[in-house]
């Protein structure tokens, strides 16, 4: 018997006549997420895509698959003939394996190839009727077994007895590209997972007000970024240098109204390096009430800074929902390092929390903007992720 690892997809199976273009994409993707393990096949068989490996990779595949958007499951199998004989022989071997694990047992099976002589039910009975005649402690139970042994008749038998749960969502790249705005904090990471689960590709702007903001900060953003990495595959991080629009702002603006003015400063630059990088969209953490930049006047006022869509996938959630996936994608711990960003300097002591659109518009008129944006947007730094 050969083992294998069989990968599911969701959404994809729903995609009628484009289905061949997001199985190509989730293809490439699985194959750039597996590129270490040189020795790995890949095949499509109907609804899954199979592959082969050497034995001693399969936990390391897996690993690295789950993370893949567009796969939903995922489970180590063995592949053998269409034999019963034989299936009865892998069936037991699998199960004597876990025998001192557990007291009950299902068999449920799939016969997709309807050449084979026995139905489903027929499959599961004989199979389960074996292992009850070959093993000493071991029972059936059809409600609340402790392991279920699955057997899929397709073009070969597959047999195995875990089903792993993967990332689901689209595989990125299906649907076009998107600048995330990112910062130290715990939101603007989870923002980007979510997107890039709809299949969106990922550059990151973050905005670095040096001295004011220190070089851990700054490795903390690309830490972060590169975690979403195992997500949302390659990101283009751009570091924006900050500190003389911060500066700027801070001296001539109105104390109340600078976070605002800042805030559509970050959306004008992200606008203008996301149209260069061909992104059609840009993405925040941002969720409403969380702060006073983020009631619903104050996201008007950043909106109107831009022409560009803006994708806030947060902004329904609590805070303890948005650390949820944090802790689950693994960023939170990178998050709450202690190092300050640009977005926790300058903070004025009363926020504008219901602004005017007329008045910050007014307030920006004293700012040189075009320069300033056109300074900024010279001196960024560009680093390829991974």
């Amino acid at each position: 018997m050969e083992k294998v690892i069989l990968v599911r997809y969701g959404e994809i199976s729903l995609k009628g006549l484009n289905r061949s273009y997001f199985m190509d994409k989730l293809l490439k993707n699985m194959k750039a997420s597996l590129a270490k393990f040189q020795r790995v096949k890949f095949q499509k068989i109907q609804g899954r895509f199979l592959l082969t490996c050497a034995n001693e990779d399969v936990e390391d595949i897996i690993s690295s698959l789950k993370n893949v958007f567009g796969v939903i499951s995922i489970s180590p199998a063995y592949r053998i003939d269409n034999d019963m004989d034989r299936l009865k022989e892998v069936a037991l071997t699998i199960m004597k394996e876990k025998e001192e694990e557990i007291k009950t047992f299902k068999v449920e099976s799939k016969r997709g190839n309807k050449s084979f002589p026995l139905e489903s039910p027929e499959i599961s009975r004989n199979i389960g009727g074996y292992i009850l005649h070959h093993t000493e402690n071991l029972k059936v139970d059809v409600h609340q077994p402790d392991i279920k042994l699955y057997i899929e008749v397709r073009e070969n038998t597959y047999v195995y007895n875990e089903i792993i749960p993967a990332a689901g969502g689209l595989p990125v790249g299906s649907n076009g590209k998107a600048a995330l705005l990112i910062s130290g904090g715990i939101d603007s990471p989870v923002a980007g997972y979510m997107i890039a689960k709809r299949g969106v590709e990922l550059i990151a702007v973050h905005y670095h007000s040096f001295p004011f903001t220190s070089e851990r900060a700054k490795e903390k953003v690309i830490d972060l970024a590169r975690i979403l990495t195992q997500y949302s595959g390659p990101i283009k991080l751009f570091i924006v240098p900050f500190t003389k629009i911060q500066t700027e702002i801070g001296q001539k603006c109105k104390e109340r109204q600078t976070t605002l003015i800042m805030r559509r400063f970050m959306m004008k630059i992200a606008e203008e390096i996301a149209r260069c990088e061909g992104a059609q969209a840009l993405i925040t953490g941002e969720s409403v009430g969380q702060v006073a930049s983020q009631t619903l006047e104050s996201l008007n006022v950043t909106n109107s800074a831009v022409s560009m869509p803006v994708f806030r996938p947060l902004i329904g959630m609590d805070k303890q929902e948005i650390m949820d996936i944090a802790h689950k994608i693994d960023t939170y711990n990178t998050s709450i390092l202690p190092y300050e960003d640009c977005c926790t300097v300058f903070v004025p002591k009363h926020p504008e929390t219901k602004p005017k659109l007329e008045k910050i518009i007014l307030s920006e008129e004293i700012l040189d903007t075009d320069a300033l944006i056109e300074e900024a947007i010279a001196g960024v730094e560009i680093i390829n992720l991974p």
